[in-house]
């Protein structure tokens, strides 16, 4: 969730229209969470999951294989991981067979710029590399506005140069 609302606050202030919520179920603490954001630059008039989504972008290495990560996902969608593997070995796990397919180790820089394995902040950095829907650097302010005052100023520029990283390291077919 705090993946979604970054970049729904990033999309904010570009001037995008946009919305960003989780679904919870009844599943016990820890389990998988969805969360949907829409981003658009016209007015949004839907209020619903998102079924039929143009991305999908999976944080937790662990579902991989396990859970239908790309259901519903569009034949021109993009599948974006964290995954310390290639691609193409992304796609056979899935089953994916249209579409683009991306991967990146979020756990390995999350660790080693951060100190923790929280994903969320590489995974976004890596999204606005392949999704182009909003500018490296403009996601980079909200990172500095949003845990600006709940973090140590040195946490905070860790979650940025996590966030460059994933950019950057972001592979795909």
């Amino acid at each position: 969730m705090t993946a979604a609302k970054l970049l729904a606050s990033a999309a904010m202030s570009a001037g995008k229209n946009f919305q960003a919520f989780p679904e919870y179920g009844p599943e016990r603490r820890g389990a998988p969470v969805q969360a949907f954001t829409r981003i658009d630059d016209d007015p949004i008039r839907i209020f619903s999951a998102v079924n039929e989504p143009d991305i999908v972008v999976v944080l937790d290495s662990t579902l991989i294989g396990k859970v239908p990560l790309a259901s519903g996902l569009s034949e021109n969608g993009i599948l974006l991981a964290n995954f310390d593997g290639s691609p193409d070995e992304l796609r056979s796990k899935v089953g994916l067979e249209g579409g683009k397919v991306y991967a990146v180790n979020a756990t390995s820089i999350a660790v080693e710029t951060m100190g923790k394995a929280i994903t969320n902040t590489p995974m976004v950095g890596a999204l606005v590399r392949v999704s182009g829907v909003l500018s490296i650097d403009q996601v980079i302010d909200e990172v500095r506005a949003m845990f600006g005052d709940k973090l140590k100023a040195s946490l905070v520029e860790a979650n940025v140069s996590a966030l460059r990283r994933a950019y950057e390291e972001v592979t795909g077919e």
